[in-house]
């Protein structure tokens, strides 16, 4: 089954709901990656959130960077989404791994760190892009991107965000939603969906069981009158190109490429985000150089 997120609304007007189904996402970014199992989750999880985040821009050509650095073994979290569905991501060290918890949960909270900060950018086409940050609380990214959009959005929030690592390493179950309240939300909404938080099944726990985004909605918000407003089926695709990294090559400057032929007589680039290698001989270079 594809992967994609249905946007939905209470008909009252109290919330708004994006719900996610990312399972074959988050494997392709394991196996393009070779993330360990709490690596897969906490990049499971970044992707999730930001391609939720990233069809609830409006723009053909908005895109939306999420960034996240903690104190943890893993580093820098990147992902990058747009308004299409599409979205990509790295780790700086794939590897880090953490024993589980006491509950047998992976232990995301570690392997990211409490200390450090969770920034999003988002590039409207504008002169400048938009962008806000804030400080992480507990490296599990759900309860991060609750306090950020509290803090820097003024958005009350509630995030579930899940990755299920199976047996043989791969991903058994990944998915994730975004409940926001809206301005005019009545008190007593407000304490029915606190009641519904936390009774719960987690979001992988969910998929897992074979509900789709549609059924989740139901399960969860079901004693609302629910409203779906869009399907976007969503995808792991990276956007490199020989020409892009030509562009790259050429922001060094004519000096820099003069260093490498000198020194290297080629260039390799490797992108962050697909682990596509870009070959440059001595040629090709100087005709870069020369254009």
């Amino acid at each position: 089954m594809k992967d994609y997120i249905i946007r939905g609304m209470d008909k009252k007007g109290n919330f708004r709901l994006f719900v996610a189904s990312s399972t074959n996402l988050v494997e392709k970014a394991r196996r393009i990656h070779n993330t360990s199992p709490t690596s897969t989750a906490a990049l499971g999880r970044a992707l999730t959130a930001a391609a939720m985040m990233g069809v609830a821009m409006k723009g053909e050509k908005d895109s939306l960077t999420f960034k996240i650095k903690g104190d943890g073994p893993i580093g820098n979290i990147v992902t990058v989404a747009n308004s299409k569905g599409e979205v990509k991501g790295y780790v700086d060290y794939p590897y880090a791994d953490m024993p589980s918890r006491s509950d047998g949960k992976l232990d995301v909270g570690a392997v990211v760190g409490k200390n450090g900060k969770l920034a999003v950018i988002r590039d409207l086409g504008l002169k400048e892009p938009y962008s806000g940050q804030s400080k992480l609380v507990s490296g599990e990214i759900a309860e991060d991107l609750v306090h950020y959009f509290y803090l820097s959005e003024q958005q009350p929030s509630a995030i579930n965000l899940g990755v299920l690592v199976d047996k043989d390493i791969s991903v058994k179950a990944a998915g994730g939603y975004i409940l926001q309240l809206l301005p005019n939300v009545e008190e007593e909404s407000i304490d029915k969906i606190e009641e519904i938080l936390k009774k719960a099944k987690p979001i992988s726990t969910l998929i897992d069981e074979g509900l789709t985004p549609e059924e989740i909605m139901e399960e969860l918000f079901g004693q609302f009158e629910m409203e779906i407003l869009d399907k976007i089926y969503i995808e792991y695709k990276c956007s490199c190109h020989r020409e892009k990294i030509e562009g790259i090559l050429l922001s060094l400057g004519k000096k820099d490429i003069n260093d490498i032929i000198e020194e290297d007589g080629q260039a390799e680039i490797v992108c962050h985000f697909c682990n596509k290698k870009y070959q440059f001989t001595k040629d090709d270079l100087l005709k870069l150089i020369n254009y």
